[in-house]
């Protein structure tokens, strides 16, 4: 999982001219982008060469397929995505885009997945985030070598400052939370917005897959 932490000052908005703006922060899991790539580079080769060589119904049947897992293979691996600012949390998922003002987040828990509740108790997973049971387990044997150190006094390192990278996010999200729902700029309610520009060529893809195996 990676972040880019992108604070370069926006222009001041008119009514508040002291305060610069500063744009998101960005969280996307590095491993996913990773493997969409890969996964997209391997169906362009094979679906091209399908369509340039193929014969009878091979090249419309490439592109039917092309079609229907193009927009899937972005959508699960390049989309995700979570954007952090000082107002809102914005969370880019595969097939919907959920934005949170910070006044209405109830909680952040960071269990088999990352998930964020709203006020009402409704779940939002955090996609862009996954979690990893490898790097908590590395975590838990750090935390507890930085116990026994810090018992003996051979360290300053608290048990408590050892994390995973994703458990680490989902901790700075809930105090920033904490910290920012009281402010005037983070009010407002829950706005989701389906991703209609995976969910339409998919979906077509799906028709025209359909049809060229009943024809052939």
């Amino acid at each position: 999982m990676t972040s880019s932490d992108r604070r370069t000052p926006s222009p001041p908005p008119s009514g508040n001219p002291e305060e610069p703006v500063y744009q998101d922060r960005v969280f996307r899991s590095s491993a996913a982008i990773a493997g969409g790539v890969l996964l997209l580079a391997l169906g362009g080769w094979l679906g091209v060469d399908a369509l340039v060589r193929g014969e009878g119904t091979a090249p419309w049947l490439a592109l039917a397929t092309l079609l229907f897992l193009v927009p899937l293979v972005v959508a699960y691996t390049l989309r995700p995505a979570v954007f952090v600012n000082e107002d809102r949390l914005r969370i880019r998922n595969p097939f919907r885009t959920i934005t949170l003002p910070w006044s209405c987040v109830g909680n952040l828990r960071a269990g088999y997945s990352n998930e964020v509740f709203d006020d009402t108790g409704v779940k939002y997973q955090l996609w862009a985030v996954p979690v990893s049971l490898r790097a908590r387990k590395k975590a838990a044997r750090q935390q507890s070598r930085a116990a026994v150190d810090d018992l003996s006094g051979r360290t300053t390192l608290t048990a408590a400052s050892v994390r995973s990278p994703s458990d680490q996010t989902v901790e700075d999200l809930r105090e920033l939370a904490e910290r920012r729902g009281g402010a005037e700029s983070a009010q407002g309610r829950p706005q989701i917005r389906w991703a209609y520009e995976i969910l339409g060529p998919s979906a077509a893809g799906a028709v025209l897959l359909a049809v060229v195996l009943a024809l052939t």
